[in-house]
């Protein structure tokens, strides 16, 4: 699975947490339009279905270590040798 980049997953998770606070939500007590799409978003950037879930996947993919880039002892992508 494709992992987003950390800076790119945070600004996920706080965007969304604060339009799920701000955004008013609709007359039958539904997110609201900005919410839905990042809640989507989430789910997409995590390999989720549930926005529960994309929320506990990046907060735990953004608390643990960061993933090497390269696996040891491989050159970089895009240096040949």
């Amino acid at each position: 699975m494709l992992m987003p980049h950390p800076e790119v997953l945070r600004r996920l998770l706080e965007e969304y947490e604060a339009a799920a606070v701000d955004e008013p939500a609709g007359a039958t007590g539904e997110p609201g339009p900005r919410t839905r799409d990042l809640a989507y978003t989430l789910c997409v950037s995590t390999g989720t279905r549930d926005v529960r879930r994309a929320l506990e996947a990046a907060r735990r993919q953004l608390a643990g270590p960061p993933e090497p880039a390269t696996a040891p002892g491989a050159a970089p992508v895009g240096v040949a040798d």
